[in-house]
């Protein structure tokens, strides 16, 4: 058998895994009102395509944005008034933190327990990592505050599914419109929630 022959037959046998940017999508966050709270009323659909427990991600998010929170029958209600904008911020740190593998960048990714620590496993590229969990110690090494009308000097090391260049300060998630990936910008903080803050070019 000759080396063409020999490499064709290879490929057929590899498992297609349909790798892709272009692929992988979920739903952008769908917030109501709810007098002093405000409702994601998608998070099943969300956690569905993202292959992730919906309880798993509303703890996600309720740390994100700093508040409490219920989850029932798929409809998840947060303490404060938060805009689809704020979900849509949290969502992006969720999916880097716990669904993007660091190394290909897919999403083809579980979450798995070993010796008590969670794991993501990438059935993509085989990489396996620990999901690290923010400590009160960690926490504590990180108080690099962020505040609203302050202008800091960030690094962009990510794009939101938005566009928004991603920065981080400490345990901040900075979202910066009109940022791009590998810029380091000034920084105009115009609001914060919980651990997101987002900003404009100074």
């Amino acid at each position: 058998m000759d080396y063409d022959s020999a490499l064709d037959r290879g490929l057929d046998e590899v498992p297609d895994l349909e790798g892709g940017d272009d692929r992988f999508s979920y739903p952008s966050a769908t917030a109501q009102k709810d007098g002093s709270f405000t409702r994601l009323t998608n998070l099943d659909a969300i956690a569905e395509a993202l292959s992730r427990d919906p309880e798993h991600v509303h703890s996600a998010l309720q740390r994100q944005l700093g508040t409490s929170g219920t989850l029932d029958e798929g409809r998840a209600r947060y303490s404060g008034n938060f805009s689809e904008r704020d979900f849509d911020a949290a969502l992006d740190a969720y999916v880097e933190e716990f669904v993007l593998c660091t190394e290909c960048g897919l999403p083809d990714t579980r979450l798995v327990r070993e010796n008590r620590n969670l794991m993501l496993r990438c059935d993509a590229c085989g990489a396996f990592r620990p999901v690290t969990k923010r400590t009160a110690t960690q926490q504590h090494q990180q108080q690099e505050a962020v505040e609203e009308g302050k202008t800091y000097q960030v690094e962009i090391t990510g794009t939101g599914r938005k566009g928004d260049g991603v920065a981080e300060r400490g345990k901040y998630t900075i979202f910066v419109s009109g940022a791009r990936e590998g810029d380091t910008v000034t920084a105009y903080i115009e609001s914060v929630n919980g651990d997101l803050a987002f900003a404009r070019k100074a």
